[in-house]
């Protein structure tokens, strides 16, 4: 039976879309400016503790004692800010994901502070998840005061999409992400139409964010010479055992916020959860602190620099850093330590069996660690993919994602519920 085309009244007019261009781009390069100017602040400041200080008492700047030094005075800062600040700093990190409801526009304030101290002390976590939730709440809290019949769901896509795009460089990884959850949307017209404000405040971010800071995900890494029987089975398993890798984190991790729980006060758990750090960050090396996509372009930078065991270690030292750091009660985000262990693990199977092409490991290694721990299909394939800078692993990774899925689908997320269980 013939069926009668999409009628031309189910998407909207250009009429209904030009609106959305001005706040489009105005929330797209705000989302970006403030992105930019925590990190940047967040550098000088890291500046300070690991080069200046150290050097004033002739100290090592990574020695085994500044670090654990260091990383424990983190949380001792974090957690008196948590513990002062109007509405503490957010709600409990392990409750929050990278796109959530608007917060209260008075707990931005504390929220950027404690993300940037975090940053700059050397945690294990990355600035999208505070970010994210600092833009979408104050978009939503300007929003309603200049257009309060706009629905919040707009003014929530646009700071994510703008924000996402800032952090990638791009508005495709923002299209993607959003894509997921705007297609099954109730509303009228198609998808296009629903992303066409968020791609432009993506675009915004993006460009912004490039012309001020010039971020890159190409780590340089050594070509990738084409499609092979071997490259598949190399695919086929190592995506999968990152995707194991990854699921050990998530189911290990409520078990360590319970534990830090137990502490009962946010001070003291942070500065335990610091000391664990710090004493993580000595066993790993200096490599495996911050949010690690500088230090993952070390690596990238000399694929055969570091032995099997060492990559393994820092692999291992790098996710239970991050377990850590989240489940203690620091505000950051789980992609950029991700892709540092994906890195490291991706290297560790090119370090074990040359036959691996470093290249490939590498982005089969992200891809399923990004699975596990972000359950996001499209963002784990795009980042996994712009890191090689290389449509040829495009093929591949598609395969390989999919055994890396069925491993980590339906299974506990890296997020728990108030009452610490976790969400599936």
């Amino acid at each position: 039976m013939a069926t009668d085309p999409p009628s031309a009244a189910s998407s909207l007019s250009a009429r209904a879309l030009l609106p959305l261009v001005a706040p489009s781009l105005a929330v797209g390069v705000a989302a970006a400016l403030v992105l930019v100017g925590v990190s940047t602040v967040a550098d000088e400041l890291e500046d300070v503790l690991w080069k200046t200080l150290p050097g004033a008492l002739g100290i090592g700047a990574y020695s085994s004692l500044w670090v654990i030094v260091m990383l424990t005075a983190t949380g001792l800062a974090v957690g008196i800010v948590v513990r002062q600040v109007h509405g503490h700093a957010g709600p409990d990190p392990v409750t929050t994901g990278l796109v959530d409801e608007p917060l209260p526009a008075g707990v931005v304030p504390g929220l950027l502070v404690v993300t940037g101290l975090a940053l700059a002390g050397g945690v294990s976590l990355g600035p999208e998840n505070p970010i994210t939730a600092s833009n979408i709440a104050l978009a939503y809290w300007l929003g309603r005061k200049v257009a309060p019949t706009v629905p919040a769901a707009l003014w929530v896509a646009l700071a994510a999409a703008g924000t996402i795009g800032a952090l990638f460089g791009t508005p495709v990884a923002a299209a993607l992400v959003l894509s997921e959850t705007l297609a099954t949307r109730p509303g009228p017209g198609s998808l296009w139409d629903k992303l066409f404000g968020p791609l432009i405040a993506a675009g915004a971010g993006a460009l912004t964010t490039v012309l001020l800071d010039h971020p890159t995900f190409d780590l340089d890494l050594p070509p990738y010479p084409g499609n092979s029987w071997g490259d598949l089975l190399a695919a086929l398993v190592i995506a999968p055992v990152a995707a194991a890798l990854g699921m050990a984190a998530v189911y290990a991790f409520p078990y360590a916020h319970a534990l830090f729980r137990r502490v009962g006060h946010p001070v003291l758990a942070l500065t335990a959860g610091g000391l664990v750090l710090g004493l993580l960050g000595t066993l790993g090396g200096q490599l495996t602190l911050f949010k690690g996509l500088d230090q993952v372009k070390t690596l990238a930078a000399d694929p055969d620099g570091w032995s099997a065991g060492s990559f393994a270690l820092m692999t291992v030292v790098k996710l239970a850093a991050m377990t850590t750091a989240a489940a203690c009660g620091f505000r950051g985000g789980r992609i950029f330590p991700a892709v540092f262990v994906g890195v490291a693990l991706g290297l560790c199977a090119h370090a074990l069996v040359p036959a691996v092409q470093p290249t490939l490991g590498v982005v089969c290694g992200v891809l399923g660690v990004l699975l596990a721990l972000t359950r996001q299909g499209w963002l784990s394939l795009f980042t996994a993919a712009v890191l090689a800078a290389d449509v040829n692993v495009l093929p591949l990774l598609c395969v390989a994602a999919l055994p890396a899925w069925l491993l980590v689908t339906g299974r506990p997320q890296m997020q728990l519920h108030q009452d610490g269980t976790s969400l599936r």
